[in-house]
């Protein structure tokens, strides 16, 4: 079955209205939700509670966890955190630039790996990695799941499929583009991604433009058959690519 993951847009103040209208608009076309921790170096709700929340909800979730934030005792924390509210799906991440301080440098995603598969409770966990469009690393292989980086071009998603026949399910990132002004924020900041200026053009000049984009996107990689589903960033889109999805 094709799967279409959701990322939900991370609270930044203590109240979880918006997470919940969210994952209510998704919910009829989502598989499961993604839930971002300390979403691009931004202070957010935990992750694993924002995945208690959609359980709470009706839906699955996968709490992403990034050891940019963690020392090893932080991370034992959030495992027995999860454990007891019955979150079990986690995507671990090298994690984004802080906006202000340092990394703690302590952990790293292989070791979070490790750690997770050697706590005695977490038996039933199953644990995702993220990456880039280049070779996966052998301790990635091992993981239960993998996301790929987002990218706007299904040929390049294709060609490093063909390149890594990873045995595990594998998810294509997909983001909606919401203004030329976000285009070009992630051109500038996230060198690994690029995107076409032509798609720019059009965004700029029309925002639905973004939308249109990522359901192509979406269902050229779902004619394909080279991955298991979608990793979908809508950010402030979600609402019109619900309805897209669901007609």
């Amino acid at each position: 079955m094709f799967e279409l993951v959701c990322e939900i847009e991370p609270p930044t103040k203590p109240e979880l209205r918006k997470v919940r209208h969210q994952i209510g608009v998704l919910s009829q076309v989502a598989s499961s939700f993604l839930i971002p921790d300390n979403h691009i170096g931004r202070a957010t709700v935990s992750s694993i509670a924002v995945a208690h929340e959609v359980a709470a909800m009706g839906g699955r979730s996968i709490a992403c966890l990034n050891s940019r934030d963690r020392n090893l005792l932080g991370f034992q924390r959030d495992m027995l955190t999860a454990a007891a509210y019955g979150v079990n799906e986690f995507l671990f991440v090298y994690g984004d630039k802080p906006m202000a301080g340092d990394r703690t440098s302590e952990l790293t995603v292989r070791a979070m790996i490790e750690e997770a598969r050697g706590l005695d409770f977490a038996s039933g966990f199953r644990l995702g990695v993220t990456s880039g469009l280049r070779k996966v690393p052998a301790f990635k292989k091992a993981a239960d799941f993998a996301f790929a980086q987002i990218c706007f071009s299904v040929p390049d998603l294709l060609r490093w499929r063909e390149a890594n026949p990873l045995s595990i399910p594998v998810y294509a990132g997909v983001m909606v583009l919401a203004s030329s002004t976000m285009a070009l924020r992630l051109a500038g900041t996230i060198p690994d991604i690029s995107i076409p200026q032509s798609l720019i053009d059009r965004v700029a000049q029309d925002p639905r433009a973004g939308v249109d984009f990522a359901c192509s996107q979406i269902e050229e990689i779902r004619a394909s058959g080279a991955f298991d589903g979608v990793h979908l960033v809508p950010v402030s889109r979600y609402r019109e690519m619900a309805l897209r999805l669901e007609n």
